[in-house]
């Protein structure tokens, strides 16, 4: 009993192993994101649609896979330096960042140092110089969870 025989199989693809070849990489990059295969995936199916034009050994083949594949690395840094990345939410996983400036009420007073804020549902430990409930703080500060404020 005969196995299958992989190579004439691949050789009778002629070009289309190419692009289906850049298929597989474009699938995995979809399925395990990081832009890496996509790049091989590309170099691959542009080696197929050339191979579709210019009838070249298969050793040219992988030399000019292995080149595109290589160019496309800075052409692709070139590209995302160009871009400029909109942030929808800047102090997304800084939330702190985005209190300095803000002012707020003393809920407990500030007493040696030490005081806390109601800021929407959440209760913060604030540092500043003692200050009676009820007051208005600016926050001028943040260092974690703790945050510094001053008389507004």
């Amino acid at each position: 009993m005969t196995g299958f025989d992989m190579m004439p199989f691949i050789v009778s693809l002629g070009p289309w192993k190419w692009v289906i070849l850049g298929a597989v990489l474009l699938a995995l990059e979809l399925a395990v994101p990081g832009a890496f295969m996509m790049w091989l995936g590309l170099a691959a199916v542009l080696v197929g649609l050339i191979s579709f034009v210019v009838d070249w050994s298969w050793q040219a083949q992988l030399v000019a896979f292995a080149i595109f594949t290589a160019a496309s690395v800075p052409l692709w840094r070139r590209f995302a330096r160009k871009v400029d990345p909109q942030l929808e939410s800047p102090f997304l996983n800084r939330r702190t960042e985005a209190l300095i400036g803000r002012v707020f009420t003393l809920e407990k007073p500030i007493a040696d140092g030490v005081g806390t804020v109601r800021i929407d549902d959440t209760i913060w430990r604030v540092n500043g110089p003692d200050t009676d409930a009820g007051n208005r703080v600016r926050v001028v500060r943040a260092d974690g969870a703790n945050l510094t404020v001053e008389p507004a």
